[in-house]
């Protein structure tokens, strides 16, 4: 009889074989899933799309495919970094992330009515992706370290960081984005102790951004008037959520089969922010409900982990991490459904994507790295 194989015996002590015996199994599984119906949904829907733009069937197909490995070699990476080194790491990536903010102003290229892109040797970069998940390893240490030395203005450097980072976010424009670090961070914030009063104040600064931007940013405006006022607002708009309706009515219950949905031919998103869509015409809403339980399992699954936690950096990162998780997924399926206006944002580890898969991978190993099972881990860092 064979041996068994020593990547998956207890005792292994290589650091592949503790890294499996530590990491948690249904994050890991959960992810994995969501990962293989987003490559199941690339070939149906990205083909048209890319046909209708003039580039090759394949090409978004095949890209696709390139970087659904590289964001889960992303993720296998930073989750086997310890928590100190996922901080030391965070930092460099926000410093980059920052830089890349600021450097987007000035070099990005203007793509629907926002500068949020680099294209460097014909590649797409979203410096804010990145930005997203380093800013609440960074906010979840200073608030930390406020715990640990009440003279350390770990508070006020956290606001500060959460400010800049609005501020460079919104001068692009990107109002999702910006809404969602403001409410992770405040979520941080929140069970960090910190008076209410600051959360209510990040709270009207998001909604007061939110105003601002429906009277100075024309693409916020027309978004808002089509979801309030469907009979007067942008036809462009209102085209493409009629047709993600459609394509939910026209799928029903069990779909109308693999690659048989019209929607992916008429909507030019069809492959990234209405893939949602595309599983439900396809798929039906039995895959759409099997969707949102994994993204609810794995923010759920999460957030318990935290709570078993019992160091205060690792609380406050995964809950972090969790909320920001679960909110890009809540704001792609509520688009698709017209629950909320509509906004570009991918579904994690499911919609086509560059960096923003690349930048999802780094988010869950992060999650991944800190809810490991460590003895003798229990101190603050």
């Amino acid at each position: 009889m064979a041996p068994p194989n020593p990547s998956f015996v207890r005792r292994d002590a290589s650091v592949l074989g503790r890294w499996w015996w530590t990491v948690d199994h249904g994050l890991l599984w959960a992810v994995l899933l969501l990962t293989l119906i987003g490559l199941v949904l690339s070939v149906s829907a990205s083909p048209c799309v890319a046909a209708r733009i003039g580039f090759a069937r394949f090409s978004f197909v095949k890209k696709h495919f390139l970087m659904v490995p590289l964001s889960l070699m992303t993720m296998v990476a930073v989750s086997l970094l310890s928590p100190q080194n996922i901080r030391k790491f965070s930092l460099l990536v926000l410093a980059a992330g920052l830089f890349g903010l600021v450097l987007v102003l000035f070099a990005g290229q203007e793509i629907k009515g926002a500068k949020r892109w680099l294209f460097l040797f014909g590649f797409s970069l979203q410096p804010s992706e990145f930005v997203k998940p380093a800013l609440l390893i960074l906010v979840a240490w200073l608030l930390t370290e406020r715990h640990k030395d009440a003279d350390f203005p770990g508070f006020k450097l956290a606001l500060f960081f959460i400010g800049l980072v609005t501020a460079l976010t919104l001068l692009q424009p990107d109002i999702g984005m910006t809404l969602v670090i403001i409410m992770s961070c405040m979520v941080q914030i929140f069970i960090a102790g910190m008076p209410l009063l600051w959360v209510f104040v990040l709270a009207f600064l998001g909604i007061s951004g939110l105003s601002l931007s429906y009277f100075f940013i024309p693409h916020v405006a027309n978004r808002l008037d089509a979801f309030f006022h469907p009979e007067t607002g942008d036809p462009d708009q209102l085209y493409q959520i009629r047709q993600s309706l459609a394509a939910f009515h026209h799928g029903g219950w069990w779909g109308c089969g693999p690659g048989e949905g019209i929607i992916k031919r008429l909507v030019p998103d069809a492959h990234a922010d209405f893939v949602f869509s595309v599983a439900g015409e396809e798929y039906g809403l039995i895959l759409c409900l099997f969707i949102a339980a994994l993204f609810a399992f794995v923010v759920i699954r999460s957030l318990f982990l935290a709570m078993r936690q019992q160091n205060l950096f690792v609380i406050f990162s995964v809950t972090g991490l969790s909320v920001q998780f679960g909110l890009q997924a809540f704001i792609n399926m509520a688009t698709a459904l017209r629950l909320i206006p509509t906004k570009g944002m991918t579904l994690p580890f499911v919609s086509y994507g560059g960096s923003s898969i690349i930048a999802v991978g780094l988010g869950m190993g992060m999650v991944l790295a800190l809810t490991q099972k460590r003895h003798g881990f229990v101190g603050d860092l």
